[in-house]
């Protein structure tokens, strides 16, 4: 019976190797740091970027383990398979971030270095471009009014007039009970009237609920709720 241990890397070098990792590093790095700079909301997470380079390095690792074999191309497929991601991504732009990462490492792994380094500059060049001029923005803001009101009483139509004589245009998101039924909570998206401060709109609120609470979140389009 032969014990003797089969080198399988002779297929690339030791330059190849480090090559691939180093750029696959540079190059995600640059992606994060791209990622921190076009960041807008409040939900920016450090771990999230250094996942963005490990996730680039690792994929150039997979590609150089997987080479032109496909046998061990299926056998990665089913042994990835078996993960799972519990983390609910709150951006969509997050994601094509984590694609970004994977392609510039397939590339690195792959050894299309040049395509891998124009590429992830162009990219990260467009992200910027888009950030800095801020591309197809909707300049619409919005506000979310949550109102708390007793139950057993009916405080819509007060609730409507409120919001008529305030806002340019409303609509009803969810209505809840809270505090064991005591309360019912209504949450509606507003877009409020031009020189209208949100503190006004409480205060009519308030006085047609009986002085129950109320709560205006502004800057709705940008910030995480």
């Amino acid at each position: 019976m032969n014990f003797d241990l089969q080198e399988l890397s002779g297929t690339f070098s030791v330059t190849d190797v480090v090559a691939a990792m180093v750029l696959s590093f540079v190059l995600s790095t640059v992606i994060g740091y791209v990622y921190r700079y076009t960041h807008r909301n409040v939900s920016y997470s450090q771990s999230y970027v250094q996942t963005l380079v490990i996730v680039g390095m690792i994929v150039a690792l997979i590609m150089l383990v997987v080479g032109s074999n496909l046998a061990r191309a299926f056998s990665l497929v089913g042994a990835l398979s078996v993960v799972r991601f519990r983390n609910a991504v709150k951006e969509t732009r997050d994601v094509g971030f984590i694609f970004l990462a994977m392609a510039i490492g397939m590339a690195c792994g792959a050894r299309f270095y040049t395509l891998a380094a124009v590429g992830a500059v162009v990219i990260c060049v467009v992200i910027v471009v888009m950030h800095k001029f801020d591309w197809f923005a909707l300049n619409v803001q919005r506000q979310v009014v949550k109102v708390q009101v007793p139950a057993g009483e009916d405080y819509t139509p007060a609730i409507r007039d409120v919001l008529i004589a305030y806002t340019t245009e409303f609509e009803l998101v969810s209505t809840e009970t809270i505090r064991g039924g005591a309360l019912n909570e209504v949450f509606y998206t507003v877009r409020m009237k031009k020189g209208t401060e949100p503190g006004e709109l409480v205060t009519a609120l308030q006085e047609r609920t009986s002085g129950q609470r109320v709560t205006v979140l502004t800057g709705y389009d940008t910030t995480d709720l």
